[in-house]
């Protein structure tokens, strides 16, 4: 699939050129990987150079994360969001990638902020083993590895989009 998705998701984008042209300024924007029970956070600068893990947020209803993300988008002047989509192995999508495109457009319409669908595959064992390799203790692995996973969703955005390999 290539630029918006629908109607109620033209917002939502799963290649990298379209939501591009959806941000014709740049600016500074939020990756998302989103789990079960938390929602780990990064956001990069405006010009899509490097990605910072942020905080980690416990999910509740829609409205607290709403409330949570908002609170981000003002204070970072995000343009985008990046959100980390859970396909299988094979490229397959199952349940989890259905609930990231749900949250992806509770998103779009919530901030009218364009959307990347990111494949994430990968992501979060890149993060724990760079977090091996600076020696983190187990406990600040487990309550940070999904900002960290967020930012290596991020980084793989931002270097296809700041490379021109779109």
């Amino acid at each position: 699939m290539g630029g918006p998705l629908n109607s109620a998701g033209s917002l939502i984008f799963e290649n990298a050129r379209d939501f591009a042209d959806a941000l014709p300024e740049g600016g500074a924007l939020l990756g998302l990987d989103l789990g079960t029970k938390t929602i780990g956070t990064a956001v990069c600068d405006a010009g899509w150079r490097f990605a910072s893990n942020g905080t980690t947020i416990t999910r509740a209803k829609w409205g607290r994360d709403r409330e949570l993300l908002g609170a981000i988008i003002r204070e970072r002047s995000v343009k985008g969001i990046v959100l980390g989509l859970p396909l299988n192995m094979d490229g397959t999508e199952g349940p989890r990638a259905q609930s990231s495109r749900a949250y992806a457009r509770n998103c779009a319409e919530a901030f009218a902020l364009p959307v990347l669908l990111w494949d994430e595959r990968w992501s979060t064992q890149s993060a724990l083993g760079a977090m091996i390799g600076q020696d983190m203790s187990r406990a600040k692995r487990a309550a940070s590895i999904d900002s960290h996973a967020a930012a290596v969703i991020l980084q793989g955005a931002i270097d296809r989009l700041a490379g021109g390999i779109l």
